[in-house]
């Protein structure tokens, strides 16, 4: 019975690793290069905004919510709900207006999945 009990777990966890998406450490290095094209909008000092919030201290911060950029951010991304994390930073990354509807960031996003592990890769040693 108990063999059995464990051959159900390995076979579930197995199924969930094979569904849930994978994110590879990336290369912060090559994450600083490619974020090259979201600094025309974005500062990488904590609380310097420009067109877009400052992305010091993104990841893992509540979307929508630095308070030095409050009134700038849509209603739909104040009321997302999501924390900056591999998963909602990818989704956001490859399409922005399809992940908010009525975002104010008219970028299209990044195609590249290795690009996207990279930015985000960078993204986390911004604290």
């Amino acid at each position: 019975m108990k063999r059995s009990w464990t051959v159900a777990a390995l076979a579930a966890a197995a199924t969930i690793a094979v569904a849930s998406p994978s994110f590879a450490a990336g290369d912060a290095a090559a994450g600083e290069k490619a974020f090259a094209q979201c600094k025309a909008c974005h500062a990488i000092v904590a609380d310097k905004n420009l067109v877009g919030p400052s992305l010091f201290g993104a990841y893992g911060r509540k979307a929508g919510s630095l308070a030095s950029f409050a009134g700038k951010y849509s209603a739909n991304m104040t009321a997302l709900g999501a924390t900056w994390d591999d998963a909602s930073l990818d989704k956001w990354l490859t399409s922005p207006k399809d992940m908010v509807a009525g975002t104010k960031m008219t970028f299209a996003g990044v195609k590249d999945a290795k690009a996207r592990e990279d930015i985000i890769a960078y993204l986390k040693t911004l604290k």
